[in-house]
C-alpha cells in the first residue's frame, strides 16, 4: 500500500486486461525500462523486422523493378484500411503519403485556392509548430490576414473563442484534434458544424489522435485531414503520413504540388499535368517504399485490437495516473497540466513542474523511465494502451515521485538538448 493506492490495483487491472497479449507483439528489448513516451514514437512492433526482411530480400532482391505491380497501389490501400479501421473515413478518402507536413501544405494550399475572396485563415495559437509554420507561409505567400487563436496551454482551445472568430471571410481552419503539449481533445463534430455555417473549411491534424482515441471523419462531417503513422499506430521513426480529403470534395481541389504519381495515365508520360479524378491526385512522387512496408504489421495490431478497446484501456491508464498525480505528485510541487477526467484529452497527459526538464532527464538516465518533455515546464507522459502496463505506470509513477522527493535532478544541465 502507497499513500492510500495498493500496487496490488494495478496489478488486478492487468490481470484483466482484454489488450494484455498485444504486449507480447512489439519488441521489449529492456523489460526493467518503462517506455512511457508512445505518444511521441511507437515501440517497434515484433512482425515489422520479418515483413521488411521480406521486401528487401523477395521483392527489392528478387522481383527487382517487377515488383512495382504490387508496390504501385500501395499508399491507396493502407488508406483504405486506416479509413475502415482507425479514421471512420470511406474507401477512396485516405491515401498514405509524405510527411504529415507536407501533406498539411498539399491541403491547405488546395483549400485556400479554392476560396477566393476568402482573406482569413485561424488556427490554434499554441498548435503544433510546424502547422504554425506551415500556416503562416501560406497567409504570407497569398496576402491573407492570419489569426491565432489564444489557447489554454492546460485545456485547449475555447470554442466559443473560436466561434466569436469564424465569420463569411475565413477561408480555413487549421486544428489538431488532440493538444500535443496537454493532450486536450476538441470536439470535432461541433467543430465541423461551426465552421459550416460561415462555408469555412477544417483542416485537422489527428497525429495525436489516431490509434488513441475513435475518430469519426465521415459522421463528423469531416473535410479535411492530415496525420502521422509513427506515434499510436507504431509505424517506425519518419513512416510516412496520411492525408483525407472528403470523396465530394476531392474533384473540386487541386494541391499546389504536381507530381507525376497524381497524374492520369501516369506511365503515358504525358506533357501537361492532368490530376486523376479521385484521392490520388493528392500523390506527388515515388514512396519510400520500406517504410509503407512498415507500416503494414504495424497497423494489422490496431485493427486487431480495436480503437474502441484501446481507447478504454487508454482512459483507465489515465484515470491511474491522474489518481496518482493527486495523492503523491501533487504534495512535491507537480500540477497537472492537461484536462481532467480523461475522456476530455488524447492518451497523453502534462504534468506541470518548474523543473520538468531536470525531471524528465534524471527519469531517463536513473530511474530507467522514458518519457518526455515540452516547453514552457511540461513533462508529458504517453501510455500506450497496446503494450503498456498498468503496473507500469504505477511504478513509473512512483519512481517519478522517489526522483522528485530526492531532488537529484538538480544537478542536470538546465539548458533543453537539441531532442527533448
Amino acid at each position: 500500500m502507497e499513500g492510500g493506492i495498493p500496487r496490488a490495483a494495478a496489478e488486478e487491472l492487468d490481470a484483466a486486461d482484454p489488450l494484455a497479449e498485444f504486449r507480447e507483439r512489439f519488441v521489449i528489448a529492456d523489460p526493467e525500462l518503462i517506455y512511457l513516451d508512445g505518444n511521441s514514437l511507437g515501440r517497434l512492433p515484433a512482425a515489422t523486422p520479418d515483413r521488411l526482411r521480406e521486401v528487401v530480400e523477395e521483392s527489392w532482391g528478387g522481383g527487382l523493378v517487377r515488383s512495382w505491380q504490387g508496390w504501385i497501389d500501395w499508399g491507396g490501400r493502407l488508406g483504405d484500411r486506416l479509413a475502415e479501421h482507425v479514421l471512420g473515413a470511406r474507401a477512396g478518402e485516405i491515401v498514405v503519403s509524405d510527411s504529415t507536413s507536407v501533406n498539411l501544405y498539399k491541403l491547405a494550399g488546395a483549400a485556400l485556392d479554392a476560396a477566393p475572396g476568402r482573406g482569413t485563415v485561424l488556427m490554434d495559437a499554441e498548435d503544433f509548430p510546424t502547422n504554425r509554420y506551415v500556416v503562416q507561409g501560406l497567409a504570407e505567400q497569398r496576402g491573407l490576414r492570419l489569426c491565432r487563436l489564444a489557447s489554454d496551454l492546460d485545456g485547449g482551445l475555447d470554442l466559443d473563442l473560436l466561434r466569436s472568430a469564424l465569420d463569411r471571410d475565413v477561408a480555413l481552419v487549421v486544428l489538431s484534434l488532440v493538444s500535443y503539449r496537454s493532450g486536450a481533445l476538441l470536439d470535432m463534430a461541433r467543430v465541423n458544424e461551426l465552421a459550416r455555417t460561415v462555408g469555412a473549411r477544417v483542416l485537422w491534424d489527428l497525429s495525436h489522435a489516431a490509434g488513441a482515441v475513435p475518430v469519426d471523419l465521415a459522421g463528423t462531417g469531416a473535410e479535411l485531414a492530415v496525420g502521422c503513422t509513427y506515434k499510436y499506430l507504431n509505424g517506425g521513426p519518419g513512416s510516412p503520413a496520411y492525408l483525407y480529403v472528403r470523396r465530394e470534395l476531392q474533384a473540386e481541389l487541386r494541391q499546389p504540388v504536381w507530381g507525376w504519381f497524381g497524374q492520369r495515365e501516369q506511365f503515358q508520360m504525358g506533357p501537361d499535368y492532368d490530376p486523376v479524378p479521385g484521392i490520388e491526385r493528392f500523390l506527388v512522387s515515388t514512396p519510400p517504399l520500406l517504410s509503407l512496408a512498415a507500416i503494414d504489421p504495424a497497423l494489422t495490431l490496431v485493427e486487431q485490437a480495436g480503437v474502441a478497446r484501446i481507447r478504454a484501456k487508454g482512459l483507465l491508464l489515465g484515470r491511474l495516473a491522474d489518481d496518482l498525480t493527486n495523492v503523491w505528485l501533487t504534495p512535491l510541487g507537480f500540477r497537472s497540466a492537461s484536462p481532467r477526467p480523461p475522456e476530455q484529452r488524447g492518451s497523453h497527459l502534462s504534468l506541470h513542474h518548474p523543473d520538468a526538464w531536470q525531471i524528465c532527464q534524471t527519469l531517463a538516465a536513473e530511474a530507467k523511465v522514458v518519457c518526455d518533455y515540452r516547453v514552457p515546464d511540461r513533462l508529458r507522459i504517453g501510455p500506450s494502451p497496446l503494450y503498456t502496463r498498468f503496473t507500469e505506470v504505477w511504478d513509473a509513477m512512483a519512481r517519478l515521485r522517489e526522483v522528485a522527493a530526492r531532488r537529484t535532478y538538480l544537478s542536470r544541465p538546465a539548458g533543453l538538448a537539441r531532442v527533448t
